[in-house]
């Protein structure tokens, strides 16, 4: 009953992954028929397509502050409201405006999640299965994307209107995902460190593990006594937990992972397949995204999140370079773009997409943990912006061949990384793994 109740709890809150999933990718099969409604311009066009970016960037800054002072349980509610509010104003919106800003809503409640549902279910996961629960997230975050490809592309069929339909359909998850925030509880670690509440923090790590409660409730507050209560993220102490996010969230863009999400059925076409088989096309990314995640979620607690990397990353180098030398020889005639881009997709989910929330959510101490969550977090989603802002330019100037290749030799640069620097964090308790992240 126990360890159900934690799966439980962890997949309502990776609801929030789903929701972020599908607000991300939705706009790809809107954002032609946007454009022709207002008659939008280039720079106007670019705006409206990365708004919920730049809401984005925002939120994963600013995720921390009511993460900590309201605690990861109300923050998910606020989540929730953004959610719901972004995506019926963009279903109703008849001023390009008010679009806007609803879409920025809900890039709000996209990056604010990203930072909170990670931290939720790493403090409440057992560390033999922290991987796989925290991996929930991203699973559901693809989940997402793909019943967004799959929505746009049944929607699609319906006429001029059906962009409304595609966008105000994640209505419908969003009240599902607020009603079932009250069934999970406060995280037990926020309990103590904020608000010093032991008896209702040790009720929760009962329910999680009545075997080692009181260890992990005394293991808690050493963690605490070791650390200022306002402890400040930026002090040398922390050096390698920060160096190590930072970096995991930049590889994790420059690898072209949302260049390829967001502009998919236009990569495609630039390969010469119609309109209607890139945007089937775009389907069959989500679902070879959805089953590689789900294979490395099975994967995570046990060869470890380190080895995913280095698998990964060599399969992103050579699917890279593939799809950058087919676009340099122009021999488009077999579809064999698609099938390398595929390859590059299955890699991806296997090691970046299923790692890199765990991972993040894993190596900051309990004090700092939301603040390193939204430092990854932020660094992830500015790299996102940047790298989605300026595909479409560097793909027109450089060519699809120099601009893929860019991304191949970013993942070589990743594999050093990983084979360097980045520690195994599996089957350790999160105060375990504070004790060799942090200088002392």
């Amino acid at each position: 009953m126990t360890k159900n109740s934690v799966i439980a709890w962890s997949l309502v809150v990776a609801m929030g992954g789903f929701l972020f999933g599908f607000d991300t990718a939705v706009i790809s099969g809107a954002e032609k028929s946007i454009q022709a409604y207002w008659n939008l311009n280039v720079f106007e066009h670019g705006l409206t397509v990365s708004i919920a970016l730049i809401g984005t960037v925002l939120g994963s800054l600013l995720g921390s502050i009511p993460s900590d002072k309201f605690g990861r349980k109300n923050t998910l509610f606020i989540v929730a409201i953004f959610y719901l509010v972004s995506s019926l104003g963009t279903a109703l919106a008849t001023d390009w405006t008010v679009f806007l800003i609803f879409r920025l809503i809900g890039g709000l409640g996209v990056g604010i999640s990203s930072v909170t549902a990670p931290i939720y279910i790493s403090e409440i996961s057992p560390a033999n299965s922290r991987g796989r629960l925290v991996g929930l997230f991203q699973f559901n975050v693809v989940l997402g994307i793909l019943i967004s490809y799959l929505s746009n592309y049944i929607i699609g069929q319906e006429g001029e209107s059906s962009w409304r339909w595609m966008l105000g359909i994640q209505a419908v998850p969003s009240v599902v995902f607020f009603a079932l925030i009250f069934m999970v509880p406060e995280s037990p670690r926020w309990l103590i460190l904020h608000k010093g509440k032991i008896q209702e923090a040790l009720a929760v790590l009962k329910k999680i593990n009545p075997l080692n409660c009181d260890e992990q409730l005394k293991a808690i507050q050493e963690s605490q006594q070791a650390h200022a209560s306002q402890e400040q993220l930026l002090s040398k102490k922390y050096k390698l937990p920060i160096t190590l996010a930072i970096l995991f969230a930049i590889f994790n863009q420059v690898s072209g992972i949302n260049a390829i999400i967001y502009y998919a059925p236009r990569i495609f076409e630039m390969a010469g397949l119609g309109a209607h088989i890139s945007l089937l096309s775009t389907v069959g990314i989500g679902m070879v995204n959805f089953t590689f995640t789900l294979i490395a979620i099975a994967f995570i607690d046990k060869i470890g999140r380190r080895t995913l990397m280095l698998i990964g990353s060599v399969g992103l180098i050579l699917s890279l370079a593939l799809v950058s030398s087919t676009f340099y020889s122009g021999n488009f005639s077999d579809s064999a773009i698609v099938v390398y881009l595929m390859f590059y997709i299955a890699f991806f989910a296997f090691s970046q997409g299923a790692v890199i929330w765990v991972f993040i959510s894993e190596i900051f101490p309990n004090e700092v943990r939301a603040k390193g969550q939204t430092l990854g977090s932020f660094t992830h989603w500015i790299m996102a912006a940047i790298v989605a802002f300026s595909f479409p330019y560097f793909a027109e100037k450089l060519g699809g061949g120099t601009t893929f290749m860019f991304f191949s030799v970013m993942m070589f640069l990743q594999l050093i990384f990983v084979w360097k620097m980045m520690p195994e964090t599996k089957g350790k308790s999160l105060e375990q793994i504070e004790t060799s992240m942090v200088m002392h």
